[in-house]
């Protein structure tokens, strides 16, 4: 059984991709999953994938559904056409677009081809992940969490921030650790002496 892995690129930034590695008998509509899965997309759009050249020209339409629209020629459903079956050469390419109102469109080329399965992985899957994905709709989660995961990793508690303060008020230090407060009772000090 042939194992193909796919890079799928952002279209507007290609070093945000993701490998997936699926079985050649799965269909576009597992593909489909998975792409929507490693970029953290919902389900809830219309999607499409295109055979396509080393130009990245749009041939022949493998779609979710058949949709209310005008074809050149009928196009094949995910559901029922295995990827195997679409692979002209072995650095086949394809265009994948989900949400057309969104149109966000995604690069897939098949980038390696091996003749064994692991048993250690369930196919399909993300084989690697690079760059933080599009966010779908506004702020990403994932940002979220990482950016909050930073400012709890730099911001001082308020405990810490009272103790500055405190210190802060004390006295500044002045030179060799001595705070302004020591400089001012030396300064007493050496009055109390020329008094006498």
């Amino acid at each position: 059984m042939a194992i193909l892995r796919f890079r799928i690129y952002w279209e507007d930034d290609d070093s945000i991709y993701r490998d997936i590695v699926i079985k050649h008998t799965h269909t576009f509509f597992d593909l489909h999953h998975e792409i929507l899965r490693c970029f953290e997309f919902d389900n809830k759009h219309k999607a499409t994938f295109y055979r396509s050249n080393d130009k990245w020209q749009r041939g022949k339409e493998i779609t979710l559904e058949k949709y209310d629209k005008p074809y050149a020629a009928p196009p094949l459903l995910m559901s029922e056409t295995t990827i195997g079956s679409e692979i002209r050469d072995t650095n086949q390419k394809f265009i994948y677009v989900y949400d057309v109102n969104k149109n966000w469109t995604f690069m897939v080329e098949l980038i390696n081809v091996d003749k064994e399965e692991s048993s250690k992985i369930s196919y399909p899957s993300c084989a690697r992940s690079e760059g933080i994905g599009p966010s779908q709709y506004g702020t990403k989660g994932l940002i979220s969490e990482k950016l909050a995961e930073i400012e709890g990793k730099y911001d001082l508690n308020a405990d810490a921030l009272l103790a500055m303060g405190e210190e802060g008020e004390e006295g500044e230090e002045g030179e060799e650790g001595e705070t302004s407060e020591d400089a001012e009772e030396e300064a007493e000090g050496s009055l109390d002496e020329n008094e006498l």
